[in-house]
């Protein structure tokens, strides 16, 4: 080592530009990084958008992807992991951080909240360990960046700019598999929409079976991509020296894939290629073309590379490695979960393992397909929403426009569309209280503070992290809160009375849950119990205020309807409260249906757009508004 300084302290006075300066950093902290541990593997990730396993490699015979699956005989697929959300910024959040977003107050579509201090995201802990680490080029993260990330992230970056022997961590993610490329016309098809497998909770149309082909066509074009980045690698001479990942950011972008935490809005593709120069690094399954059914998902991509560059995990990380000088013992289940897409609400938390699906569903009432306008621009949307309101839908097909059970389970063996919910199922009853457990108790392990509403998250978190909050039982006595909320979905008959209770508890949290349990109830319990939920209007907490008016504007008298809008459209203007209290009342007077028409005109007139809100998500209010008006106008 004294030998290599020497020499390399020569070589710095002969770097005099800045940049090669950098370079050489670099490359001295590389290069003592190898002489210390060995050499450190290259790591290179290739994604995409919106693809579930839906290679030709994976057994899907309609798929064309020759590249991929070169890549798949030479490595190891991974079939049963999950992405943990299914949808792009949640997804992206666990990658990143290596926690569950539900703990970090992250779940809701671009929520743009801040990880515990000390927290990092692992292209920094890379970093540390001395690699050159490049993003080409999507971040879309729920977590405002703590620090500088990467090395670079741009449309050009690439392992090329690194230092000379300096390991590499490069990503280089296609879009052209996105869920916005699906409908994008004119289009002409190469696979042949006829020969499209359609699932069995898709009506079968043309308009489906041209979408379904054409997000094959877009995963051949996406093959094509990948390999030119493997040539690249190939012509670069570090074939040998770098572990190749592929996966999809999700499931495919069609609707019930994408958005919904079934497997088949949470299954990916992660495709692994080990040299031989880095076997040690492998786990126990590993063989080329070899297939595994471990459970592995994204919450464990960030320890996983950790590991590999023979580094532990930190302490935080709620994933475990699958492979490298750490790597841990599979574990029984895969967790995800769903929070607000765009401008709409719900809350579900889904557990797997190897045979069956366990879905729990907070929020009931909602049903699966709520108008997400971004959602409802593919075709296959349009056309299956019309045709249930003509009543052209089988059962399996019907149900996506329909309110929910509270817990769902399906048997993937027998069923991979997931439409025979087994929950009720005698046979099958072992099994779902084995998942149903599991989930609570992953819940409970993370910290979930999802059991919050958005805005609540925020306002007990203050200028801590929520992640900070969801640790502190005065703040946040959990405990008691998911008790509330499992009260109140449970759709358990004859608890009105304990409702009633919760709602006079002294934390806020509680009393929502106890004004949402009789919400979701119906009419017979909110009449019952119009009372409570009168006083629920006056609460000092604005989603008590909410979840009452949406009962009662629902489901009470004309005079408890009327005082209940107008609760409701004072709360509405996002400058008065703010971006997440708003979407709440919008989402709960466009639950009214027509008996909103009378507060169509204060409606035309408020301002939804909260500027102190992050950027990206500042819109939404003004995307549920617009909706709410067209369907009162209509």
């Amino acid at each position: 080592m004294a030998h290599f300084a020497v020499t390399e302290a020569r070589r710095w006075q002969s770097a005099r530009a800045p940049a090669t300066r950098r370079q050489f950093v670099a490359g001295l902290t590389a290069a003592a990084a190898s002489a210390a541990g060995g050499p450190k593997p290259n790591i290179l990730w290739i994604t995409c958008e919106d693809t579930g396993p839906h290679l030709h490699g994976c057994g899907d015979e309609y798929s064309v992807t020759p590249n991929l699956d070169a890549l798949m005989k030479r490595g190891l697929y991974y079939k049963n992991a999950w992405s943990n959300a299914p949808v792009c910024a949640p997804a992206r959040t666990t990658i990143i951080s290596g926690m569950y977003p539900p703990s970090l107050g992250a779940e809701n579509m671009r929520s743009e909240t801040r990880m515990a201090p000390g927290q990092k995201m692992y292209p920094q802990l890379l970093r540390e360990s001395g690699y050159y680490c490049t993003n080409n080029s999507k971040t879309d993260y729920n977590l405002e960046e703590p620090g500088k990330v990467w090395d670079e992230s741009s449309p050009k970056a690439h392992w090329r700019g690194r230092a000379n022997g300096q390991p590499f961590f490069a990503i280089f993610n296609f879009t052209i598999t996105h869920e916005s490329q699906i409908r994008t016309r004119p289009h002409v098809w190469k696979h042949d929409p006829a020969k499209a497998r359609v699932p069995a909770y898709h009506p079968d149309t043309p308009e489906v079976r041209k979408d379904w082909a054409q997000y094959y066509d877009n995963i051949t074009t996406m093959d094509g991509l990948a390999g030119k980045v493997l040539q690249e690698l190939r012509t670069d001479g570090l074939e040998e020296d770098t572990i190749v990942f592929f996966y999809g950011d999700h499931g495919s972008g069609m609707p019930r894939s994408k958005r919904w935490p079934y497997n088949s809005g949470l299954n990916v593709s992660i495709v692994v290629h080990i040299p031989e120069k880095f076997q040690r690094l492998a786990p126990p399954e590993y063989r080329a073309g070899g297939v595994t059914d471990r459970l592995v998902a994204f919450v464990d991509l960030a320890p996983t590379l950790l590991s590999l560059a023979g580094r532990k995990p930190e302490p935080y990380h709620q994933g475990q490695p699958f492979m490298g000088e750490h790597t841990a013992a599979p574990r029984p289940f895969n967790y995800g979960f769903r929070g607000r897409m765009d401008e709409r609400i719900d809350m579900v938390r889904t557990v797997r393992d190897q045979r069956y699906v366990y879905i729990r569903n907070y929020m009931p009432h909602k049903i699966y397909g709520q108008y997400i306008a971004y959602m409802f621009e593919t075709p296959t949307t349009a056309v299956w929403k019309r045709m249930y309101d003509e009543g052209k839908l089988n059962a399996a097909q019907r149900k996506f426009w329909e309110t929910k059970p509270a817990e769902e389970l399906y048997d993937l063996e027998t069923d991979r569309d997931e439409v025979n919910n087994l929950a009720e199922s005698p046979r099958h009853r072992a099994v779902l209280e084995k998942l149903r457990k599991a989930e609570k108790a992953w819940v409970m392990r993370i910290r979930d503070v999802g059991f919050l509403p958005e805005g609540e998250i925020q306002a007990r978190a203050g200028a801590d992290a929520p992640y900070v909050m969801g640790h502190d039982d005065k703040r946040y006595p959990m405990k008691k809160i998911v008790a509330a909320a499992e009260l109140a979905s449970s759709l358990q008959p004859g608890v009105e009375d304990r409702l009633v209770r919760l709602m006079s508890d002294p934390d806020n949290a509680v009393r929502y849950w106890g004004a949402m349990g009789l919400l979701m109830r119906g009419e017979p319990a909110v009449r019952a119990q119009a009372e409570v939920l009168r006083k629920g209007l006056d609460d000092e907490a604005p989603y008590v205020r909410i979840a009452s008016g949406e009962a009662l504007g629902r489901y009470g008298s004309d005079a408890d309807s009327r005082r209940s809008l107008d609760v409701l459209v004072a709360l509405a203007p996002a400058d008065k409260t703010n971006a997440w209290v708003s979407l709440a009342a919008l989402n709960a007077i466009a639950a009214m249906g027509r008996k909103a028409k009378p507060a169509e005109a204060a409606l035309r007139s408020i301002n939804v757009v909260d500027g102190r809100a992050p950027k990206r998500a500042a819109g939404y209010g003004a995307t549920a508004l617009k909706k709410l008006l067209a369907d009162l106008g209509a």
